[in-house]
């Protein structure tokens, strides 16, 4: 799920940047840009945790602009999930089809066909939540899930991914009031 990896990336800088906070500007700019970027073979960029100074090699001016380019190599907390991970999620929005649940920028759609059985009918739409049948069970926006991803998309700059909360140990861990569910 979260992981460091060394990444390289470009950052072009107008003349009015040089001076003597050159490499700070550089480093700013190179947060602005990738942190909460999707990477399609890596996954989110998270944090920028390290930028090391030797890692600036020297800029290239660009003739027509006058701008300056800078190859900057970087070291990254990643978030990338992997199919048959089990996360602890946050649920954002209800609805008839399933719920949406969020893992930093990761968005996971559980369908109520990855639901119990005892949950598959048991969407109330006044409070927008997934009750079981014995009404033990209330999943409603703000409660945490653990849950299972079972496939992911990788669209341009966007991750998102399918799970399931039909296994054994999965479900309901936080009704959203701080006090834990019991299994």
């Amino acid at each position: 799920m979260f992981y460091v990896k060394m990444l390289e990336h470009e950052i072009e800088l107008e003349p009015i940047h040089f001076g003597q906070k050159l490499k700070d500007t550089i480093v700013r700019l190179l947060k602005e840009e990738v942190e909460g970027l999707a990477l399609a073979n890596y996954g989110f960029v998270v944090n920028v945790i390290e930028v090391p100074e030797e890692q600036i090699r020297s800029g290239v001016i660009e003739y027509d602009t006058g701008n300056v380019v800078f190859y900057v190599k970087y070291t990254a907390l990643m978030l990338r999930p992997f199919v048959n991970e089990v996360i602890d999620a946050t649920v954002a929005q209800c609805n008839e089809l399933g719920f949406f649940a969020y893992v930093g920028p990761l968005r996971i759609f559980v369908s109520k066909h990855s639901m119990p059985e005892d949950m598959f009918n048991g969407f109330d739409g006044e409070r927008d939540s997934w009750v079981s049948d014995d009404k033990e069970v209330v999943i409603s926006s703000g409660c945490g899930v653990r849950l299972k991803i079972k496939g992911r998309t990788v669209e341009q700059n966007n991750i998102t991914a399918i799970g399931t909360i039909k296994d054994n140990y999965l479900g309901l861990i936080d009704d959203g009031t701080g006090e834990e569910e019991g299994m």
